[in-house]
């Protein structure tokens, strides 16, 4: 017999539904209102980079030849389309590099799911009553809440273990919260836009290996969210309760293939909400690689900040051994194969490993083509060995060692990376956001961009002023 749904005064579903609608700016911290804005330009930034690289013109060109023309922006090109077309596209953008933020306990790139989703609503209801900076704020933390929550239900990092592109499937209910909000919608409503948005949650991780379309996952996300709101905002019900149900619930079927047991944690969808910001988890990358890969390039650079001379010798290495945790192990551990496409370098170790230790540093500009194969990076693939070890499970903990020709080894042990522990301060990612931009934008159109956003409660029409920054032409710097 299956479960029937819970009451309304059990409902984890229900709960956060009510929350969501209660949500303002007065609850919101000012310590979480401001850490917000700076994940918004954190995500701007990554979509102005990634707008005009080859997979996302491919994405681009597919989608508009199929879509017709709306109210919202694409951003680098010019051109507007439809909401749930311009919420898949930019976040592509955002996703394009792997750049952009992750959540450090529940996987999610939260800006690429969750900006370009209010960011096309937004625009979506203009003209109208002009959407206040606080308001368009208030809806970016309801999704950048909510998206982790859902993942923490779902055991977290052991979604990528079991082989789900984790954010992909926390994203779609995120995306619905912040558009809902914005929107305006009651709680029923909102409860609605939850269900019909988890029930097209999808993303698997076997995207990682040489496919684009792992670059789109949160951008199905993104779109979710939104199509799942202006369909429950017309009354159309989506499935009650969707974080309680047993038959058929999304906790239930996404978590089948998990090893742990209990499978999934519905408390802590609502666990401690308006108390403890799950937000201030998300942390903003340093390295345009895979969160997974981040320590074993710092174990990398602290090891040439150790031993200088021996590292640059790298042609005398025979071996480098890197240990991890299972999630990690899963999800970067891996080989790739000659030639490795962008999607494949950036999300594997053996290659960041090359790139540290060849190159000294991680930019954007190493995967351009006519250095993504480079003889030498494959020279040291090829002697970089993965492995699990129980005693970093459940931690970012890695530990490199290094082989050279005449026995010498050397190794080393970071607990967690830079971006992770200690978190890009709001100072650093102003610094990035700069960085990340340049040649790609106009400073004066960077400056003016960081302004609005970080300035966007006194914004009279920050809807307006993003559109018409964002929108104009971007460069590709990897040409």
């Amino acid at each position: 017999m299956h479960t029937a749904p819970a009451t309304s005064n059990t409902s984890v579903t229900r709960t956060l539904a009510s929350w969501l609608e209660e949500l303002s700016p007065a609850t919101i911290p000012e310590e979480i209102r401001t850490r917000a804005k700076y994940l918004v330009l954190d995500g701007l930034g990554c979509a102005l980079l990634g707008a005009r690289l080859p997979w996302s013109v491919k994405a681009h060109d597919a989608i508009t030849a199929i879509e017709g023309t709306g109210k919202c922006t694409v951003i680098g090109w010019n051109e507007s389309l439809p909401p749930n077309a311009a919420a898949l596209l930019n976040s592509t953008f955002v996703q394009a590099f792997d750049l952009d933020d992750v959540h450090v306990e529940a996987p999610i790139h939260a800006a690429s799911v969750i900006v370009p989703a209010v960011l096309a609503a937004a625009q979506q209801e203009q003209p109208g009553p002009v959407i206040s900076g606080h308001d368009f704020l208030t809806a970016m933390v309801a999704g950048f809440e909510v998206a982790p929550r859902v993942g923490l239900a779902m055991g977290g990092t052991h979604m990528l273990t079991i082989g789900w592109h984790s954010g992909a499937i926390f994203g779609p209910a995120g995306s619905a919260a912040a558009v809902s909000k914005l929107l305006g919608l009651p709680a029923d409503q909102i409860e609605d836009a939850l269900g019909l948005a988890c029930t097209q949650a999808c993303g698997l991780m076997s995207a990682q290996f040489e496919s684009m379309v792992k670059r789109m996952h949160h951008g199905f996300a993104s779109r979710s969210g939104v199509l799942a709101s202006y369909l429950a905002r017309q009354g159309f019900t989506g499935i009650k309760e969707i974080f309680d149900r047993s038959y058929g619930g999304f906790l239930q079927m996404f978590t089948l293939g998990s090893e742990s047991e209990p499978r999934y944690f519905p408390d802590e969808v609502c666990k401690e909400l308006g108390e403890t910001w799950h937000m201030k988890k998300i942390r903003e990358k340093p390295y345009a690689l895979c969160a997974g890969t981040h320590c074993t390039v710092d174990c990398l650079r602290e090891l040439q900040r150790l031993y200088p001379e021996q590292m640059a010798e790298w042609r005398r290495i025979v071996k480098i051994e890197a240990e991890m945790a299972r999630a990690a192990m899963k999800k970067v551990g891996w080989a790739p194969q000659k030639p490795a496409t962008v999607t494949a370098a950036q999300m594997c170790i053996p290659y960041a490993v090359a790139l540290q230790v060849v190159d000294g540093e991680i930019v954007p500009g190493q995967f351009a083509p006519g250095k993504l194969n480079r003889e030498e990076l494959w020279d040291i693939i090829d002697k970089v060995e993965c492995r699990e070890v129980p005693e970093f499970d459940h931690s970012w903990a890695q530990r490199v060692k290094v082989t050279f020709e005449d026995g010498e080894v050397i190794e080393t042990v970071v607990k967690a990376p830079r971006g992770v522990n200690p978190a890009l301060s709001n100072e650093e990612v102003l610094e990035k956001w700069r960085s990340v931009t340049r040649g790609v934008i106009s400073e004066e159109r960077q400056r003016e961009i960081e302004a609005v956003v970080l300035n966007m409660e006194e914004e009279a029409d920050v809807v307006g002023r993003l559109g018409a920054l964002l929108g104009p032409e971007t460069v590709n710097v990897l040409q």
